[in-house]
């Protein structure tokens, strides 16, 4: 399967892009298909072997609509095409708005005797003259208006409807009306009618909706802000090394292991290693964390961050669509397409809402002209039934939103990667958090090195070289803190054969004729390997908070060794933060119970899974959904990854293995725990701005409609006009939009 990514053109409401997400999804080949409103894109999974891409965008053009395949290779290169084509609308709509607005002021002025029942001598009785007014609207109905009728022909061809087909329906009944009472103006006087003419209302409504349409534009622009942001962090110019002389390029032109310098208070172009010189950098731009990071040989350093103090360079190891920072933006871009759950609703309701206001329309007038016998009242009720209804501002409730929310999210060093994820975030009850790497540092170091009794030194640092030798062939933090340990004692190493590591548990492997078996206690147990003669400063070492690990050299016990891994700064306040937030903290780890209970008293959790094994953890997430709990798991390492599968959210810490992001919903980029606190409170934030759109959008329409019909005039003798319902609908949707730019705001709260 491919998944390729288009951009359309030509939808106006949340009705075209159901229409065109079910032409895509009729085409064979195509698995899924998600078109998305707010942002004007459709993401679809396909089979290349059953379809290719052009037959796809036929079925689109074929609908009525226009697609463009999104090619950029790099994230990070804004589209040319799409800011040229967003701008050519937006001043398409600004000169029709203005023309359009001056129009529509002269015809009301020109009613206003008319409007208010006074005598204004200072307007002259020409203005009304309903030949004028029929001349002056040609340009703003045909010209002006021209999309809708347009797109509202496409749809009743395809035997659809949309938002075009409402304003088509209800400005073209308007204006016929009012070009029939001018023509045929005895028609009306006979049955003792005036022959009123609505040629303002029609083009007030099309000037209207026009400029709510404009409005609307430039508030969707201001939900990408976050994205423009991001793009624009990136340098413009790199200072690299060639030929042994410093040279000034343009980002484009850095390649690979290019030797590039970066002086204080410049932007680090791309990705890469220090391989001379240290210095702090500030890496807020895309961990969040305003902390300035010290850096020196052998680090990484990430595009786009800020350089501090010192000078250094670098080897670039990341360019291009492959930087960082062109991941981050690549994934905000495939979350802010994508659809939260709770959009079901609004596509649902979409699917038939023109429809049924088309059905509601025809029984006004019916019921008008029946029992009132006023064919004028029929036709105000009619056009402004049509008029007010509108689904974009349901369809652009929840995509406004996410789009946001998501940017916001990035704007904080939090990657969410679809709205399903961040929709789900807010129902969370229980957090279940690693410990090594994710309360801690993950960056553990001995304490204690105990031998068994009567070893002399020059022994000792024997079993330090077995150990090490071993140990150094396993990727687990532990095993590096031991060779780091043995390497600080000057400790040469040797070779081992016939490495094992035993999945929560240990390792392995043979030096000469010597089996050095390195693990946990229960392991020691299972192999059938004494232990008294260390158990005592086994206990010691544990009730310390210390990880002890047993080595046993020929089925011998040899020593126990004291890890200690340092709880991280954040995790405190984190997780106290948590649980004031109503939600359970559980602890996971493969540390043996004693040492992770010191743990978690030190951090406030009262809940521990100890002596859990990898391939037990998933099965302990699923223990905790099986109570009924909604459960995130957030961990760092590649033991973690079927857990944060299993989770209902998966939460991944930024500073672990690539296999644990891959397999997570969110990502926290700089590690800390404070993050996943900022995460659900973004996402409790998000739902109810979406809660609030939708609350917009439906009572609108549930009050609006029926108001339109007439429905207080029998009590109240009050109509809605044609025109206060044109601005009542072009403006809902940009209530909606503004709405969701609230989200702007979003600052984590103290609980």
């Amino acid at each position: 399967m491919e998944t390729t990514t288009l951009k359309l053109r030509g939808m106006s409401c949340a009705s075209c892009a159901n229409s065109i997400e079910t032409a895509i999804a009729n085409v064979a080949g195509v698995e899924q298909c998600n078109v998305n409103f707010g942002t004007e894109q459709a993401s679809i999974t396909y089979d290349p072997k059953a379809v290719d891409i052009n037959r796809i965008q036929q079925a689109i053009a074929n609908a009525g609509y226009s697609s463009q395949l999104l090619q950029a290779e790099n994230p990070l290169v804004p589209d040319d095409e799409e800011q040229v084509a967003r701008r050519k609308e937006e001043n398409d709509l600004n000169r029709k708005v203005i023309i359009g607005g001056a129009i529509s002021l002269f015809l009301v002025i020109g009613e206003l005797p008319m409007m208010t029942g006074l005598s204004l001598p200072f307007i002259p009785a020409w203005m009304h003259n309903s030949w004028l007014q029929l001349v002056l609207t040609l340009p703003v109905q045909f010209w002006c208006g021209a999309s809708f009728y347009i797109n509202a022909g496409k749809a009743f061809n395809r035997h659809t409807a949309t938002m075009d087909t409402l304003v088509a329906t209800g400005t073209g009944s308007s204006y016929g009306y009012s070009i029939f009472a001018t023509i045929n103006p005895a028609f009306f006087t006979s049955q003792g009618l005036a022959a009123d003419v609505y040629f303002e209302a029609s083009s007030v409504i099309i000037t209207l909706i026009l400029l709510g349409k404009l409005f609307e534009n430039r508030a969707k622009g201001s939900t990408s802000e976050a994205m423009r942001k991001l793009m624009g962090l990136q340098a413009k110019t790199a200072r690299v090394i060639r030929n042994g002389r410093e040279i000034d390029i343009a980002i484009a032109e850095v390649k690979l292991d290019d030797v590039v310098l970066v002086r204080p208070g410049e932007k680090i172009p791309v990705d890469g290693e220090i391989i001379e010189g240290s210095s702090t950098i500030d890496e807020a731009m895309v961990t969040g964390e305003s902390v300035a990071v010290k850096k020196q040989v052998g680090d990484e350093v990430i595009g786009a961050t800020i350089n501090k103090t010192g000078s250094f360079k670098f080897r670039a190891t990341r360019i291009g669509k492959d930087t960082f920072l062109a991941q981050i933006v690549k994934l905000v871009q495939q979350a802010q397409g994508s659809k939260a759950p709770i959009q079901r609703l609004a596509d649902r309701v979409t699917g038939f809402f023109v429809p049924i206001v088309i059905a509601i329309a025809i029984a006004t007038f019916i019921i008008w002209y029946n029992f009132m016998g006023n064919v004028t009242l029929a036709v105000i009720t009619t056009v402004g039934v049509l008029i007010i209804a509108c689904p974009c501002a349901l369809g652009l409730a929840t995509p406004t939103s996410i789009m946001v929310g998501t940017g916001k999210g990035a704007e904080n060093g939090i990657l969410i990667k679809g709205a399903d994820s961040l929709e789900q975030a807010h129902n969370l009850q229980t957090i279940v958090l690693d410990k090594t790497g994710t309360i801690t540092q993950g960056k553990p170091s001995v304490t204690d090195f105990v031998t068994t009794l009567g070893m002399p030194d020059d022994k000792s640092l024997a079993l330090l070289r077995m150990v090490a030798t071993v140990e150094r062939y396993s990727e687990h933090p532990l095993a590096e803190a031991i060779v780091s340990y043995a390497e600080d004692l000057h400790v040469d190493l040797t070779d081992a054969q016939d490495f094992e590591a035993i999945a929560g548990s240990g390792v392995r492997g043979n030096i000469g004729e010597h089996l050095v078996q390195i693990g946990t206690y229960r392991w020691m147990q299972e192999l059938g390997i004494t232990t008294e003669s260390l158990e005592q400063a086994w206990e010691d070492l544990e009730s310390k908070g210390n990880t002890a690990i047993w080595i046993a050299v020929s089925d011998k016990v040899q020593g126990v060794m004291g890890i200690a891994d340092a709880v991280k700064p954040s995790s405190v306040q984190a997780i106290r933060t948590l649980q004031r937030m109503g939600l359970e903290v559980v602890m996971l780890t493969g540390d043996n119970r004693r040492t992770a209970e010191v743990i978690a008293h030190e951090v406030g959790i009262d809940r521990v899974f100890a002596e859990v094994r990898p391939d037990q953890k998933a099965a302990q997430i699923q223990r905790l959904q099986n109570e009924g709990k909604v459960v995130a798991m957030v961990g760092d390492g590649i033991n973690d990854a079927p857990a944060l599968a299993q989770a209902d959210v998966g939460i991944a810490i930024g500073t672990g293995t690539d296999v644990a992001i891959a397999a997570s919903d969110i990502t926290l980029i700089s590690g800390n725990l404070q993050g996943i606190v900022t995460a659900i409170q973004l996402s409790r934030a998000t739902m109810q701005n979406i809660r609030q759109n939708l609350f917009f959008a439906f009572i609108y329409n549930i009050l609006g409609i029926p108001i339109a019909a007439g429905i207080l005039f029998p009590f109240f003798g009050w109509l809605l006009s044609p025109v206060i319902a044109g601005g009542a609908m072009a403006f809902s949707s940009v209530s909606v939009v503004t709405n969701a730019l609230r989200l702007k705001n979003f600052k984590t709260q103290k609980v």
